[in-house]
């Protein structure tokens, strides 16, 4: 895997080595057409769930809450439920080792590592927007026997499921899977832009972090800190920057348009931030947690009736209304998206392509966020090419402007909006 002119992966390699391994990655790639789908994997992975949902899957049980115990709330950007558990499995002996993204040295500034201990998973806490990929974890969970759980967003996830079911050995060792709620991947230009428009240059940036916790403001309100090779930092809030509006959609990756999965519905255990009142403007964080494995709901009832967790059970509905922006992106804009023509491998999804049902302002936003996707990288890498910010950081002021006025606007632009489309205000 290498880096591409839009700061994202991908794989390299000669086209007859491609063609050579095209059935494998048929099956093997979360959004190949040939490749089971997540219902399929949940049903096999979870048969006995006591309930399934067309919006989280299978599960077991659903909580809201944080860790009690420790610093796991305070070094985590949301509950700190992942670390925990992650934490959890290896102080049990579950697992000999903790596959899991955190900051590195070189040319990428995050990528996946093994955590053995304790405090190596505590040292790694929080989110990373950064493109990252499983060769190197794969590759060592090959060549040293153990037990391992892997933690990753929901195609991730569903990538280690589908080579668990062709790699004896990855069936045998991966014994846990730990899913992380998704919006989309980000490019590594987001890192750069954020420099850019803090007055600095992705040559003196040493690390990012990208939620700063702040117990004094709301959990949404996310604030970015950059490190700099002097030890200097600068930061930021996220809605001054031009693309800080995650549902615009600047840098994201292409595959995440094709993506019908927000909550890892394939993993054992699934975490994301409660994003409704009035957890949402707890500048502590607060979890959202869904259990699919009986071991793990059990490990999380003892953890909850001996105080170490602070959860209430939930059910699907809250889960959903947590996360509802990206589950209209990924059921209702998903399938525009699928009636849209194109060209070469069409996805197969658990969604049918729709347009007719749809009112005319969400076509235009679900469009207008397509578009800032894929302009965002050409118009950044010219920008990057003759050296001047500012060609992009001018389109980005325009873009975000046109993007917000199609899915917020609710003053005289936004009834004017709504009378032009026929009278269907956004959502």
């Amino acid at each position: 895997m290498g880096w591409d002119r839009f700061g994202q992966l991908k794989p390299r390699g000669s086209r007859d080595w491609y063609r050579s391994r095209t059935p494998e990655f048929a099956r093997l790639c979360p959004f190949s057409p040939a490749a089971a789908n997540e219902d399929e994997l949940a049903r096999a992975a979870f048969p006995a769930a006591p309930a399934q949902d067309g919006r989280v899957g299978r599960f077991a049980a659903a909580y809201v809450g944080h860790v009690g115990e420790g610093e796991y709330r305070a070094q985590g950007s949301s509950g700190g439920l992942t670390s925990w558990l992650a934490a959890e499995l290896l102080r049990t002996g579950r697992v000999d080792a903790v596959a899991h993204v955190a900051p590195r040295s070189g040319e990428r500034l995050f990528g996946y590592r093994m955590s053995r201990t304790v405090d190596e998973v505590r040292a790694a806490s929080k989110s990373r927007y950064y493109p990252i990929e499983l060769s190197e974890v794969i590759r060592e969970i090959r060549a040293m026997p153990g037990r391992y759980a892997v933690i990753g967003i929901p195609c991730f996830i569903k990538a280690v499921q589908l080579l668990r079911k062709e790699d004896a050995i990855i069936r045998e060792r991966v014994t846990h899977t730990l899913g992380l709620v998704c919006g989309h991947m980000k490019s590594s230009r987001m890192v750069e832009s954020f420099a850019w428009q803090l007055g600095e240059e992705l040559e003196r940036v040493h690390s990012v972090e990208y939620r700063l916790k702040d117990e004094t403001r709301p959990a949404n309100w996310y604030r970015a800190e950059i490190g700099l090779a002097d030890g200097g930092k600068v930061a930021g809030d996220w809605w001054h920057f031009v693309d800080g509006d995650w549902g615009a959609g600047f840098f994201q990756n292409s595959a995440c348009n094709a993506c019908d999965d927000v909550v890892a519905e394939t993993a054992d255990i699934a975490f994301g931030d409660a994003w409704v009142e009035p957890y949402s403007s707890d500048g502590r964080g607060t979890n959202v947690v869904i259990v699919r494995s009986d071991e793990l709901h059990e490990m999380i009832k003892q953890a909850i009736a001996g105080g170490r967790l602070q959860l209430e059970p939930v059910g699907a509905d809250f889960v959903a209304e947590t996360q509802a922006a990206g589950l209209r992106h990924r059921r209702e804009g998903l399938a525009y998206r699928l009636s849209w023509r194109r060209r070469g491998i069409i996805p197969v999804k658990r969604v049918a392509p729709m347009k007719a049902r749809i009112p005319l302002r969400r076509r235009f936003v679900y469009r207008s966020r397509a578009v800032v996707s894929r302009l965002s990288h050409q118009v950044f890498a010219l920008a990057r090419a003759v050296r001047r910010p500012s060609l992009y950081i001018r389109w980005g002021r325009v873009a975000l402007a046109v993007y917000q006025g199609l899915t917020y606007s609710r003053g005289t632009w936004g009834r004017w909006f709504d009378r032009l489309l026929g009278n269907q205000p956004a959502r």
